[in-house]
């Protein structure tokens, strides 16, 4: 059997529960890798739709362990540091390395006011900080490089959203992983370790296929006077989970082992229309 292409590698994957973070660490468990899979698996109150349970954490697992990898799960909160190292740390004692980040644990409060933009900042920016934090002294102890890739969004690289603080705190957010993403590339390049970042627009998830998420989408489109385009421009209305895990796939692999510092749209055109 000819070695898959990351055949040795441990990754850790934030928001595993379900959505992109089950794609994500689906497709890297596939290419060979090991898991160490996190999510909060709780309601966090200013999001209107339910957020995933333990029972979706389980269904990852399952699904991993049939791909022939292993994987440790983990709760965990992103906006506790304490809380990530210590499921990484428990990672590392049944893995015994780590290779590979993929910080993807996020929310979209995007109607929930004062209260939806703390959230939003504290998952979607601080959470993203802490992970990349309890990751990289392992990761430049080990002295072997690595990837570490921040899935953020098209409403990263443009003003995209209505007036309300959550949805304001969404876009927020997401540019201010750019920024993260770029800190940590040069931060991080003498040690080998490449950062980049991920931006897709409408991905067909839990966080966006939802009643309260479709709701906004459509007052946003019929309550202003000049509503957005929304619209990509390849004829694709949403995009699967999976596209997006190929593009990380092949972040983390050899075939970009000297890509890092890139922002890069994964988003059927929905940029380049603005």
């Amino acid at each position: 059997m000819s070695p898959r292409p990351l055949d040795g590698k441990v990754a850790f994957v934030t928001g595993a529960a379900r959505g992109q973070g089950r794609a994500h660490a689906l497709r890297l468990a596939s290419d060979g890798a090991d898991i160490i899979a996190v999510d909060l698996c709780e309601q966090i109150p200013s999001v209107p739709y339910p957020m995933a349970r333990p029972d979706d954490l389980a269904q990852t697992v399952k699904l991993v362990e049939d791909t022939g990898a292993r994987i440790v799960a983990r709760q965990g909160d992103v906006r506790d540091r304490d809380s990530l190292a210590a499921a990484v740390q428990a990672g590392l004692e049944e893995l015994g390395r780590l290779d590979i980040v993929v910080a993807n644990a996020g929310i979209a409060p995007m109607q929930s006011g004062a209260d939806g933009w703390r959230d939003v900042i504290d998952v979607n920016l601080t959470g993203v900080h802490n992970t990349v934090e309890v990751a990289i002294p392992t990761m430049i102890e080990q002295g072997d490089g690595g990837s570490i890739v921040l899935i953020s969004s098209a409403a990263g690289l443009a003003g995209i959203g209505s007036a309300d603080a959550g949805s304001i705190g969404y876009t927020a957010a997401k540019h201010g992983m750019v920024g993260l993403m770029r800190v940590y590339a040069n931060l991080l390049a003498p040690h080998s370790i490449r950062v980049n970042s991920i931006h897709p627009a409408g991905v067909d998830t839990p966080m966006i296929n939802n009643e309260f998420t479709q709701a906004w989408m459509a007052q946003l489109l019929t309550e202003s006077d000049s509503p957005p385009d929304m619209g990509n421009a390849l004829p694709v209305q949403v995009m699967q989970p999976e596209d997006i895990a190929n593009a990380v796939a092949w972040l983390v692999s050899d075939q970009a082992r000297y890509v890092t510092g890139i922002a890069m749209p994964v988003d059927a055109g929905f940029l380049n229309k603005r």
